[in-house]
This record gives structure tokens, C-alpha cells and sequence, in this order.
């Protein structure tokens, strides 16, 4: 009969390390599979998300040179239509290799504008609902007939204010 003797502090602690980190590695392997299952099912339910800033600036870029370049103009005639269907094509190309390298060099600071963009967006936003409410009077607290605050004595002959000209 062997006897074996329990394991020391150190072993202990060296085997409770090793369940912890396949525990750690064992969650961060459900929760990679549970993100790629929650990617997956959007990617059906919604279709794909929009790409960085940088890449729909590309696309967007591609879509206008070729609306550009397959675009025909009447007011130029039938002599001088090819020539400039081809000087339009020319500018266009120009403009897309300057832009391109731009995009590609700062892919980050298209993310940036884009996301203070929105931000612009919210606070204007919020400053026109903010100005509305006040035009329609659904703000109470900002209106002095509502305070006693009427500086045109106690006649309520109307909304207005009386204002001294004297």
C-alpha cells in the first residue's frame, strides 16, 4: 500500500493557476464564439456593416468617376462630345490618384472627421429642438408670463411685452 502525501503550498497553488488560466482561456474562447455567432447572425439579419470611413470614401470616390466618365453632355455637341467625354475622364482619373494615396496614408483621420461629424450633427440638432420648443412655447420655465416676471404692468391684453419707447 503506498501512501502518497498531500500535495505541498506551493504545488497547491501552481495546480489552482493552471484552472484558472484554462478557465480565463476556456471564457475567452466562448466569448470569441458567441461574438462571431452574434457577427455572423447580424451579417444576415442587416447585411454588411458599412466599412471605416476611409474605405466608403474610396467607394464613393469610384462610384462618382464612373458616373462622371459615362456621362454624355448635349451641350457640348456632336464633335466635341468624344473629345471631352475623354478630358472628363482624365480629370476624374487625377482627382482619384490624389485622393486615393491621401485616404490610404490616414485611414484614421477619415474615422475621426466622421465621428465629429456626428457629433456637429447632435449638438446642432439638439440647439434647433431646443430653439423650437422655446418658438412654440412648450417650455414653461423659460417663459416670464408663466414667473410673474411681466415687466408691462397687469393688463393681459396680449402675449406680448409692453416695450417704453420714451
Amino acid at each position: 500500500m503506498s501512501e502518497e502525501l498531500p500535495p505541498s503550498g506551493a504545488a497547491r497553488e501552481e495546480a489552482a493557476d493552471e484552472v484558472r488560466a484554462s478557465d480565463a482561456d476556456a471564457w475567452a474562447t466562448a466569448c470569441a464564439e458567441d461574438l462571431q455567432a452574434e457577427k455572423a447572425r447580424r451579417r444576415t439579419q442587416y447585411g454588411t456593416p458599412p466599412g471605416s470611413a476611409a474605405d466608403e470614401l474610396k467607394k464613393l470616390v469610384d462610384t462618382l468617376a464612373e458616373k462622371l466618365s459615362g456621362v454624355q453632355s448635349p451641350l457640348l455637341g456632336a464633335v466635341a462630345g468624344p473629345a471631352a467625354q475623354q478630358v472628363v475622364r482624365q480629370v476624374v482619373q487625377q482627382a482619384k490618384d490624389a485622393v486615393e494615396p491621401v485616404i490610404e496614408r490616414n485611414p484614421d483621420v477619415f474615422d475621426h472627421l466622421a465621428a465629429a461629424g456626428n457629433e456637429l450633427l447632435a449638438a446642432y440638432r439638439s440647439a434647433v429642438q431646443a430653439q423650437e420648443r422655446r418658438w412654440t412655447g412648450r417650455d414653461d420655465q423659460d417663459d416670464p408670463r408663466e414667473q410673474g416676471g411681466r415687466r408691462d404692468g397687469d393688463d393681459d391684453a396680449g402675449p406680448g411685452e409692453r416695450i417704453d419707447l420714451d
